[in-house]
Parts: structure tokens; C-alpha cells; sequence
């Protein structure tokens, strides 16, 4: 059995390719994804970075609490008012879920 390595691994080593482990400020990493015939891009936020805001998520209408990790998720082609903030859970269910949700007339869009 070798010994442990206390050094960092080189550039280009890790396990996932160059295209799904771009790091942002956000602190996540992002990807590409095709969903209803088009290409979206999908970035993993942290929730550290998330931390003082609030956001709707699209998929099932409830509010993503400050400091909870997430998804970002916008077409590829679109721009950046485009972005959605979805649970994890959502995003991946997004398939099985419904986007015409009513909402009561008093209630806030986010």
C-alpha cells in the first residue's frame, strides 16, 4: 500500500471533464443539459453563496430560503433575465411537474 499524497492532483485530473467543472463565484460547479428540446445551462449554487437571498422556484411555487443550496438553470441561448432559481428536487423532477400552478391574487411573485 502507498503512502498517502499531500500534494494537489494536476490540472485537467479530476473526474469530471473541463465542460461540467467550471467553479463560478457561486461556488458551484455547471453543466449543460437538454430538456425540451433545447440546451440549458445548469449551475449548482452553494448554499453559503445563496446566503441573504430569496427566490421562487418554478417547479413547485415555494420559496427557496436564504442559505439553501440549489439550482440555476436558463437556455442556453437566452439571456440573463432568463435564469430560474429551482430546488435540486424540482429541477430534477421538472419532467413530472406542472407549470401552470395558480396562485391565490394576494399572493407575492418573486
Amino acid at each position: 500500500m502507498s503512502p498517502r499524497r499531500n500534494r494537489p492532483k494536476a490540472a485537467g485530473s479530476s473526474g469530471r471533464g473541463a465542460e461540467d467543472d467550471r467553479s463560478g463565484r457561486y461556488g458551484g460547479w455547471q453543466s449543460t443539459e437538454s430538456w425540451q428540446g433545447e440546451e440549458w445551462s445548469v449551475r449548482h449554487v452553494a448554499g453559503a453563496s445563496a446566503d441573504g437571498k430569496t427566490y421562487r422556484c418554478p417547479g413547485c411555487d415555494q420559496v427557496i430560503p436564504s442559505g439553501l443550496p440549489h439550482v440555476v438553470a436558463w437556455p442556453e441561448h437566452a439571456g440573463v433575465d432568463d435564469r430560474r432559481h429551482w430546488h435540486k428536487a424540482c429541477w430534477n423532477a421538472r419532467d413530472r411537474r406542472t407549470t401552470r400552478v395558480r396562485r391565490s391574487g394576494n399572493s407575492p411573485w418573486f
